[in-house]
């Protein structure tokens, strides 16, 4: 006991001779500064010490320091944690793009542990858990005042082991068990869908360290493919983020130049800016980026920087929010500090904190299940070459002979080629493709917009990419497109 005593004071010692070598150094301010200081870490130490001695039961001292920390650092905001040695070593191999856990990103809201998204293909995105749940219990544990790193910590685990969790989402009366057996994580970020004739359908599902390599890959194959891109839609619905350089490297594929985020800290004469490289753009095709308000951090710097350089339109909703900056400090005893150090800006200038990405066209997100009967009823409508004994176009004329040319039967209707498939028909018949448009209706609304703009380029008419903000701080007028609505 006198041991860690004494221990902690020499420690104290030690800090306040570093705070004595600045009162040393002069100015008033610098003496205030340090006094307030002085009393400060004198309680702390004063309660350690009366802790040490006199309380019930025997104490682990760093156990206490570390829930000090914790308990400061609790005080900041829900991006600033500290991380034990053990917690620290699994935050290093995080981003390398495999790791053991359940494969979710979380945040705090109103202090409520919240799901910003399941990472695809891992064990919580197949045991059903969504954007937007709250968590509030892990293994039968209140994570009621838990950090993100504790509550990080909890969810991992040996491989094949459970983990269980309580969920409370909106239509829940109470809270449900879901029982995830964690895995090793192997995040493929990058999921790409030939759109046909040159068009690109990109996936970000994170940003990972072989992000951009995968992302320029993608675009490599399809100019190799079909001579030329035609038009790109990249997705960033549901991507939490991840690493900056990944955004920053996709982003310059787009651009170039101009910038394309900068960062300013406590001290806003210290901005940091990040410029675009001419060397290595692809250009000369239409860009639509999707994102929806569980678009976070990097995914809103790439739309924030493709968006504020006219290169892309945005459409979807507005985005996360999650516009600060951290910086990761590794401790001399092994454990870490992630400290929220700047804000991230926009190329115009706006601020991304609490405020996210607002899309050029806000465009509603759709139940699969509702919008594959909206197409299905829709194709239904009858028309002329639905009737029978109708006077045949000259096209249909055609095809029917030389259907009966080739010995085929002839030509089925539209209306009946569209009928819907069912199970096993269903799966053999429709191509990536086809399943991606027959069953996202917002990608389908990209895809609309890339053509679109392919032709109204063909007649002529020049296409700005993003309208003009009337100021560089104001937000770009907005476009809403409603989905298609089903009467049950």
């Amino acid at each position: 006991m006198k041991l860690r005593v004494k221990t902690t004071l020499v420690a104290l010692a030690v800090i306040l001779g570093v705070y004595g070598g600045y009162i040393a150094g002069g100015g008033e301010q610098v003496i205030a500064y340090a006094k307030d200081r002085y009393q400060d870490l004198q309680t702390f130490a004063k309660v350690l010490n009366l802790v040490q001695q006199y309380y019930v039961e025997e104490v682990d001292t760093q156990k206490l320091i570390y829930g000090g920390i914790k308990g400061m650092l609790q005080e900041l905001d829900p991006h600033t944690n500290f991380l034990p040695p053990d917690v620290y070593k699994e935050f290093e191999t995080e981003t390398s793009g495999e790791f053991g856990g359940i494969g979710i990103e979380i945040t705090v809201q109103g202090d409520i542990l919240t799901v910003i998204s399941p990472i695809e293909d891992t064990p919580a995105w197949e045991a059903g858990i969504l954007a937007g749940d709250k968590i509030v219990e892990i293994n039968g544990e209140s994570t009621k005042g838990f950090s993100l790193a504790e509550a990080a910590q909890k969810m991992r685990g040996k491989k094949g082991s459970k983990v269980r969790m309580g969920i409370f989402r909106e239509g829940f009366e109470k809270p449900r068990e879901f029982v995830i057996e964690r895995a090793t994580v192997k995040v493929r970020s990058v999921k790409v869908t030939d759109l046909e004739n040159g068009y690109l359908y990109l996936r970000l599902t994170s940003f990972i360290e072989n992000s951009s390599g995968d992302f320029e890959k993608a675009l490599k194959a399809t100019i190799s493919k079909h001579k030329n891109i035609s038009g790109v839609v990249i997705d960033l619905r549901r991507n939490p983020g991840g690493l900056l350089d990944q955004a920053v490297k996709i982003s310059d594929l787009f651009l170039e130049k101009g910038v394309i985020v900068s960062t300013m800290g406590r001290n806003r004469r210290e901005k940091e800016t990040i410029q675009a490289k001419k060397d290595g753009t692809y250009s000369g095709f239409p860009v639509i980026v999707l994102i929806n308000e569980y678009s976070a951090s990097a995914s809103e710097i790439l739309a924030g920087a493709l968006q504020d350089n006219k290169r892309a339109v945005i459409m979807g909703q507005p985005s996360f929010g999650k516009g600060s900056v951290q910086s990761v400090v590794k401790l001399g005893d092994g454990s870490g500090l992630k400290l929220t150090v700047a804000r991230y800006y926009t190329p115009s200038g706006r601020s991304i904190q609490a405020e996210g990405i607002k899309p050029d066209v806000v465009l509603d997100e759709v139940d699969p299940e509702a919008y594959r009967k909206a197409v299905i009823r829709k194709e239904n409508i009858r028309r002329e070459q639905d009737i029978a004994g109708h006077l045949q176009g000259e096209r249909e004329k055609k095809t029917k002979d030389e259907a009966k040319a080739d010995g085929k039967s002839e030509a089925v209707s539209f209306w009946w080629k569209n009928q819907e498939l069912t199970g096993k028909d269903k799966k053999q018949k429709l191509n990536a493709r086809e399943e991606l448009l027959a069953r996202d209706y917002q990608v389908l609304q990209a895809f609309n917009y890339l053509k679109a703009w392919k032709v109204m380029e063909s007649y002529g008419t020049e296409v700005t990419p993003v309208p003009v903000p009337a100021a560089a701080s104001s937000a770009p007028a907005e476009t809403e497109i409603k989905a298609p609505t089903v009467k049950q």
